[in-house]
Parts: structure tokens; sequence; C-alpha cells
């Protein structure tokens, strides 16, 4: 999973970032002190692997990973090259999901670009270029397919979904928006395809001060707005103070939890990133343990066993014969999976069986 973290200069895009990887990208008070796109890939807490780890006395125990990249500040006419325009459109693309960080809090220290605090005016900004660079794309593409729409009945039909897009996209409706039918294989391809900015799913972070974070800033109208704009696409939003964050990177686990508990706060914004991207991105896991590696897999909700051991080893799937499947409650009450086997709390699953969260799975295959 790899999420572009974007925003305005100076939202405390950055100070999330550094805080989130401990990776030290520069953090200052001006436009483009990322000029390069900084990159982390963060462990996702998941104390499922640690408990099985230690019943197994694994070796090695290895979490579920996210890629975070810290990508430029954006500005109005982005997409036609101002600041750094293009490179910061590209680095977009490569991405599962957009991480916008929303500042809705005062600060006569930190300049804002366009002189005043106001959310819902930075969000429109970005999302309108954002629209731009994909109407781009769109009109070039349409350049390319109209030579051959008369004749060819496959690229007719993609004509059509380009100039649906084009419509939607000069209404300043993003692609996410698009109505396709289920029965169309291919206009779910070509759209995949064109790896268009706007329908990539979008998580506000609003970046708050400290003093609103312990009430997740219900006094905060900016925040209200966000959830209200938020709400009308149904993307999610989670509350964040960056530079708590920041302070809390620096802390031991055992004195983390302790400041957060000093702060009245529940979680680290971190975990509110990671739980928010599971949800947007539709992803669970699945693990596997032993004495070598208990690990977590990543996977989309609905996939089935096969595709789930392509995510260990591609031969995996392609020999695929059957999985040994017990929840991993079971299997820590248990305390082995010959003890499960011994009382019949371990399945055989096939090729049909939907892997579900939590499942720790023995695949068995043949190539």
């Amino acid at each position: 999973m790899k999420l572009g973290i974007v925003g305005l200069p100076n939202v405390g895009k950055s100070t999330l970032f550094n805080s989130i990887t401990r990776a030290g990208a520069e953090a200052a008070n001006y436009p483009f002190c990322t000029i390069e796109p900084n990159v982390g890939v963060v462990a996702v807490p998941d104390e499922r692997i640690e408990r099985l780890g230690a019943m197994y006395h694994s070796k090695k125990i290895t979490p579920a990973v996210i890629e975070f990249v810290d990508i430029a500040g954006l500005v109005k006419g982005a997409s036609k090259g101002e600041g750094l325009g293009n490179q910061f459109l590209a680095n977009i693309r490569e991405c599962d999901a957009i991480v916008h960080v929303v500042r809705c809090f005062e600060d006569p220290n930190v300049i804002h670009v366009d002189g005043t605090v106001d959310p819902i005016r930075d969000i429109e900004t970005i999302s309108l270029e954002l629209i731009f660079a994909d109407l781009d794309v769109v009109e070039r593409r349409i350049a390319k397919v109209a030579r051959t729409a008369r004749m060819d009945k496959t690229a007719g039909k993609e004509y059509d979904l380009l100039l649906r897009l084009k419509e939607l996209l000069e209404a300043g409706k993003p692609a996410s928006a698009l109505v396709l039918d289920d029965a169309e294989e291919d206009e779910k391809k070509w759209l995949a395809g064109y790896a268009l900015l706007t329908g990539k799913p979008v998580i506000y972070a609003a970046n708050v001060s400290e003093d609103e974070l312990a009430d997740e800033a219900a006094g905060n109208a900016g925040v209200q707005r966000v959830r209200e704009y938020a709400a009308q696409t149904g993307s999610q939003v989670f509350v964040i103070c960056a530079r708590i964050e920041e302070e809390i990177a620096e802390l031991e686990e055992a004195e983390r939890e302790e400041y957060l508990e000093e702060l009245g706060i529940r979680e680290s914004g971190l975990n509110k990133l990671i739980r928010a991207s599971y949800t947007t991105l539709g992803l669970m896991s699945f693990l596997t343990a032993g004495e070598d590696e208990t690990r977590a897999w990543t996977i989309r909700i609905g996939t089935k066993a096969p595709q789930a051991a392509g995510k260990i080893h591609s031969d995996m799937e392609r020999g695929f014969i059957k999985a040994e499947t017990v929840n991993y409650e079971v299997l820590l009450r248990e305390g082995s999976l010959t003890a499960a086997r011994e009382k019949g709390l371990v399945r055989m699953e096939g090729k049909e069986y939907v892997v579900r969260d939590g499942d720790v799975m023995l695949i068995h295959f043949n190539v």
C-alpha cells in the first residue's frame, strides 16, 4: 500500500510525514522545502503477530507495511507547471490513495500561501489542479483514440468513455464520480490504465492546534466544514496535530502511551491514519506463523485463498491445492496448530474460500 501525503505549503504536511516515518525530511516555514519526494515505510501495528510470534518463538516477526510518499507542496497553477507542478502530479499517480493534509489551525508565525486559513478553499485549490491534470491526460488520449474510433468498435467504446470523462471533469467533478456499467470490464480496465489522480480515494487529515486535539476539535469550525465536505464524496476525515505527532515520535513505546494518556488522546495520528487507510482501500490482513517467521500479509477484502497465497509467492497461487486455516484467537487459545487440528478446529479451505481478517493459513501447493 502506497499513500501520497499532499497539501498546500505550510499546512503541516512534512511535519506529519517526519513524525510517522521518522525520516527527517526538512520541515521549514517556506514553500517547497520538500523538493524531491521523501519516501518512508511504516510498520502496521498488529498485536496478533506479536502474540503468535511469541507462541511460536519465531526468529523473525514481519508486520504489514505502508509506504508513505511526502510530495512537494502544491500551489494554484501546478497543473500548468507552477511551483513544482508536474513533478508533484507524476508522483501522485503512483499512489493507491491520497492523504490530503488540511490546515485548520491559526498561527501568525506560520505563513499561509493565500494569506488566510480557509480549509475548503485549500481543498478546492488542490482538487481543481488535479482535475486540470486529469483533463490534460484525457484530452491527449481522445486525440489518439479518435483516429480509429469510427472504424474500430473497441476504439469507439473507449472514445465514448473518454468523452464522458471529459464532460465530467469539465464540470469540475472528479473521475471517481463516473458511473460505470458493472458488466463493462473494458471500461474498468481503461479507466485503471489512465491512472487519473481524481480517481484515487482521498483521506483528509485535519491538522489542528495542540489544545484542540483531545476533544477531536469539536469546537473547530474549519474541521466541521472539512467533515461536511468529505461526507459528500464518502471520504474519511481524521483529526491530527502534526506538532504533537512529532513529539510522540521521539518517545519510546511506554513513554508514548503515557504521554497520550496525559494529553487525553486515545491513539496516535498514525494509528488513525492506518485505520482510515485500510477502511478506505478495503484492506485486511491474513497471517502466517512458524518458528522461522510470523508475518502479516495485506490483501483486499473479498480475496480468495489462491490469490492470497499469491501474495506470499506466485508459485503458491499457480499451484494452489488447499489452505489449512484457523482463526488466530483459536490458535492462541489452543497453543499450537497440532492441538487445534486434534480438536477439529482447523479447516481445509479450497480455491473458492474467501479469506477473512485474522485467518492464520498454511498453504499447500504443488508446481
